[in-house]
């Protein structure tokens, strides 16, 4: 089975915080993308930019453990500027990837059969 650990997190955004949000998903994506075993990372917005889907892959849960390590310098600012409204992490990471993410209320989902390329 895989060691990935993938997850999904769903924000609305703030009200008049779009501006603001965008440009730090910005800074957030440039300081990911140095990240080697960040293999997806990914936001989507609804039509009316009302909603932000966060998409994201690690290779394992160190690679995740390091991510969580570096969101720490943009957490202040993202939740000020959003509202988490539903967080599904997929796969089966570390007690201290799940103690970081434990103020997200996440939903746990393991991994029961399947495969990716």
């Amino acid at each position: 089975m895989s060691d990935a650990v993938h997850w999904t997190l769903e924000v609305s955004v703030n009200d008049g915080q779009l501006s603001t949000f965008k440009d730090l998903l910005n800074e957030m994506v440039s300081s990911t993308r140095s990240e080697y075993d960040t293999l997806i990372y990914e936001w989507y917005f609804n039509e009316d930019e009302s909603i932000c889907i966060i998409n994201e892959r690690y290779r394992d849960s160190r690679a995740a453990m390091m991510h969580l390590q570096a969101f720490g310098s943009f957490a202040e600012r993202f939740m000020a500027a959003v509202t988490p409204t539903s967080f599904i992490v997929l796969g089966n990471p570390s007690t201290e990837v799940r103690d970081g993410l434990s103020g997200l209320n996440p939903r746990y989902l393991k991994l029961e059969s399947g495969f990716s390329r």
